[in-house]
């Protein structure tokens, strides 16, 4: 019993891992653009701050 608890607990480990991952909007998209226009610029990091520039206003 103890292997298969902790075979479900690595499996919804897992699962949940995969689900935020995949909630992300792809850098450079529009909809990445207008979520970080709307995240406070403070806290922004460097690669966000270079990915907006590139992606977003010189585009």
């Amino acid at each position: 019993m103890n292997n298969l608890v902790k075979y479900y607990y690595l499996v919804i480990t897992a699962l949940a891992l995969s689900l935020v991952t995949a909630c992300s909007a792809e850098i450079g998209s529009e909809a990445w653009c207008a979520a970080m226009q709307e995240k406070p610029a403070g806290d922004w990091t460097a690669n966000e701050a270079s990915d907006f520039a590139k992606h977003c206003i010189f585009n």
